[in-house]
């Protein structure tokens, strides 16, 4: 059995709980802090259904050894081994001033800026709204993002619907990539990883659900393959398969604590 002992000098306030052994709490707590979501003072970092807490401890026990994570799956041609991986890392857009996305983790190659979107139980609990400001018409994303821009129409028009997968977050967090792509000289990539968990409060997630959902990523996929923000998505428990030596001692105790 993997060791899920909390970390050793827990902090007074309790949220050292929050994390497995072998993530740098403080490191974490204050990329979280920094971040958007307000998810240490609204206390939903230990909230029993946070999406954020299986992130960071998925990517966060990778922080002081970026070559010990293991490739992505789908992702496999890449110039592995990673040089660096972050924590909720923003990707601005081209311009000062409004919002910009911040993803649950990034993860970088010689050549590569991989942005992660992490999903627990969002897919089968949040209504999603098709809300995009005018800010992302703007004609700064260039030619290689139409099929970005294409899909933003659509979700504006109603003509793709999503009823698992927030699509609309998706696209922010393409547009945020490539303009953060061309700021590093890195090829942008977004990569969606989701938990299939059983049941929620009680409630039995069906396994139709999980089909849907998977679905949903595929026809999102198909609809911007080809852009200059590469996608590609896999669940947790799939990645986590693939992960030796002491990073899966860690990947099981992720599954026992998360249940991904």
């Amino acid at each position: 059995m993997a060791d899920l002992t909390p970390l050793d000098d827990l902090r007074p306030d309790g949220l050292s709980a929050a994390f497995l052994r072998g993530v740098p709490a403080q490191t974490c707590l204050t990329a979280l802090a920094l971040a958007g979501g307000d998810e240490i003072g609204s206390g939903k970092l230990l909230s029993p259904e946070s999406s954020a807490a299986l992130a960071i401890n998925a990517f966060g026990w990778f922080l002081e050894r970026p070559n010990a994570l293991p490739p992505l799956p789908n992702l496999t041609d890449l110039d592995w081994p990673a040089l660096k991986v972050d924590v909720e890392r923003q990707m601005r857009f081209p311009w000062s001033g409004g919002r910009h996305p911040w993803l649950d983790a990034a993860v970088e190659t010689g050549t590569a800026l991989i942005g992660i979107e992490s999903k627990r139980f969002e897919p089968f609990r949040d209504t999603k709204t098709a809300t995009l400001s005018d800010a992302y018409d703007r004609d700064v994303w260039g030619e290689g993002m139409e099929p970005f821009t294409v899909m933003r129409n659509a979700l504006r028009m109603g003509g793709a619907d999503f009823q698992y997968l927030d699509a609309v977050q998706l696209v922010k967090h393409a547009f945020g990539l490539v303009s953060e792509g061309r700021r590093t000289a890195k090829h942008p990539i977004l990569f969606y990883v989701f938990a299939e968990p059983a049941e929620r409060a009680g409630q039995a997630i069906t396994p139709e659900a999980l089909l849907a959902h998977r679905s949903e990523i595929d026809r999102f996929a198909d609809a911007v393959a080809g852009a200059d923000v590469r996608f590609a998505a896999c669940s947790y428990r799939e990645w986590v398969s693939t992960w030796t030596g002491a990073a899966a001692i860690h990947g099981q105790a992720l599954l026992v604590r998360f249940a991904p």
